[in-house]
């Protein structure tokens, strides 16, 4: 039989309970952006989220200091475009990045690996897949002056405005997907990197400049390269890099009101703007060729020396948006890897919201089914457990949002599904309390004696089946990825608050109701079947006792 507990007071942990929750709004109401709206993953608030694939030129595994290197890149280029609610997180030997909103170009271009290099041009040709007419000689931009990492004015007969080069088809598995790419880089390199002329020539007259690119971001800077124009319309002959992209100090953009164009301008360090300077002094009526990605953004014609520490523009067809993006991207600097989309995946805002109110919809018919249950099997205990499972709510929610404000939690589809689990397992520690102080009145207690005897018995289960459940929570969060570990938080959590609701809310109700002569009627409580099957029991073991009794003498 088990012990009765000590003194109880269920009024000091009422308030407790009380102070917890005005304390958790509190925070909600008078913090941060004040907003008491828990932060929606994109398949709740619609938004795209693109996963990028690493690539090596051996195809051997990356790094995880160069994974994060990139991610802490990818991450300052989110916020230099002002994205709220972004993220990139690395997963394996992947990056995944989620930006909110309906423009889906913003992530898909995030992943740029943004090599830059100027080559001095050694020729040039029309692409043999092209339909425009071979560029003209180009009047560069009057102005800017060219250093360390810039590009300078774009030949009007060849513009090259910035674009995305579509990612190679995703391989079936990791390891052929690596040594593919890497067998692609080296037969690229051979033909289009090659310092034979013969070789060189060969390249520019097959080089398809509408095919992906595996050389893209990958090329040696050592050596000369073949390479088509960001547009598709021009081969180039570039000989070895004179300037790394790293020489960048800083990149803006902006609207050229003179020339009537958007620019990006740059500002090199102070070794890149002295090669440049001696690069412009040496090679006028040249060409120099700005190559980003392997792509060459810009060929201007150097018409003047450039003096050192001077800035440098960068002109193309570029909108305003396209100018920032470039701008940003060269400001943070060149990724340590190259990277191919190997997924993408964009959800509308209205498809989100369909979403939301779908989880929402399954939730509340979840909490119903319990409650119902809850009122029909416990009488009106069951309304302990509706009101239980409303502080519990309010406790979860303002949770999520404080969550998401100051740690980025999202809140997915995944998270409402183990917010929805957690229900049902608050709900079956109700079960088990009530069940115990069950067990306590069929032994022919009171509904008021009945109570603490449960509860010292119900606790230790509840306590131990709340502990498997948040240590199966912590190892899938641990081991899983993705929308998973969203799903093993929320379930994690809510076992966390179960038994704080459980100790903190549910008992002491119950034990102020076993006080009351209202709540102690049978009628109330729902016991009364349990009551008398304790008295028959008790009959019983009358009768039996009297029986012996006579038994004994006779």
């Amino acid at each position: 039989m088990a012990p009765s507990t000590g003194a109880v007071r269920p009024a000091r942990s009422l308030v407790i309970f009380g102070l917890i929750v005005a304390a958790l709004y509190a925070l909600v109401f008078f913090t941060g952006d004040k907003s008491p709206t828990p932060k929606l993953g994109i398949d709740l608030q619609g938004g795209t989220r693109v996963t990028l694939t690493a690539r090596t030129p051996d195809g051997s595994q990356p790094s995880q200091d160069s994974l994060r290197r990139a991610q802490e890149i990818i991450e300052t280029r989110v916020n230099g475009l002002g994205v709220s609610g972004s993220e990139v997180v690395i997963d394996g030997d992947n990056l995944v990045i989620t930006v909110p909103g309906d423009d889906s170009s913003q992530a898909r271009t995030l992943g740029q690996t943004a090599r830059l290099y100027i080559r001095p041009v050694q020729g040039s040709a029309a692409s043999s897949n092209s339909q425009a007419q071979a560029p003209k000689a180009e009047t560069p931009a009057p102005a800017p002056a060219p250093q360390n990492r810039p590009f300078p004015a774009q030949d009007p007969g060849t513009p090259a405005p910035p674009t995305e080069t579509p990612a190679p088809p995703a391989e079936q598995g990791a390891a052929s997907t690596a040594d593919q790419a890497a067998a692609e880089i080296a037969e690229a390199k051979k033909t289009r990197q090659s310092t034979d002329p013969a070789v060189q020539q060969q390249a520019m007259a097959a080089l398809d400049c509408n095919a992906s690119d595996p050389l893209q971001g990958n090329d040696d800077p050592a050596l000369p390269l073949v390479a088509c124009s960001t547009d598709g319309t021009t081969v180039y002959l570039l000989g070895p890099s004179i300037i790394d992209g790293q020489e960048i100090a800083d990149a803006t953009s902006a609207f050229n009101t003179q020339q009537s164009r958007n620019e990006v301008s740059l500002t090199f360090k102070s070794s890149g703007s002295t090669t440049w300077a001696q690069f412009t002094s040496a090679n006028i009526g040249k060409q120099a060729a700005f190559t980003l990605d392997s792509k060459v953004v810009s060929a201007p014609v150097v018409q003047g020396a450039t003096p050192a520490g001077s800035a440098t523009s960068i002109t193309g067809d570029f909108t305003t948006a396209t100018a920032k993006e470039l701008a940003n991207t060269l400001k943070y600097g060149s990724l340590p890897l190259s990277f191919q989309a190997s997924e993408a995946e964009t959800v509308s805002a209205t498809l989100g919201l369909a979403s939301l109110e779908a989880g929402l919809i399954a939730g509340a018919i979840g909490l119903v089914l319990v409650l119902l249950y809850c009122l029909i099997y416990y009488r009106m205990l069951g309304v302990l457990t509706a009101l239980s499972l409303v502080l519990s709510g309010l406790m979860v929610y303002a949770i999520m949002v404080l969550l998401g404000r100051y740690i980025g939690f999202t809140l997915d589809l995944a998270g409402i599904a183990g917010l929805i689990i957690g229900i049902g397992m608050t709900a079956d520690s109700f079960v088990v309390y009530f069940e115990r102080i069950k067990d306590e009145i069929r032994e022919g207690r009171s509904f008021r004696s009945a109570v603490p005897r449960g509860w010292a018995r119900a606790k230790r289960t509840i306590l131990s089946g709340n502990a498997v459940s948040f240590i199966a929570a912590a190892v899938l969060y641990v081991l899983a990825v993705g929308q998973v570990r969203g799903f093993a938080f929320t379930l994690g959590l809510t076992t966390i608050l179960d038994v704080v609701v459980v100790f903190l809310v549910t008992h002491p109700l119950v034990h102020l109701a076993s006080k009351s002569d209202f709540w102690s009627k049978p009628s109330i409580n729902g016991l009364g079947a349990v009551q008398q099957v304790a008295r028959e029991r008790k009959t019983a073991a009358s009768a039996r006792t009297s029986a012996g009794a006579q038994a004994k003498e006779a």
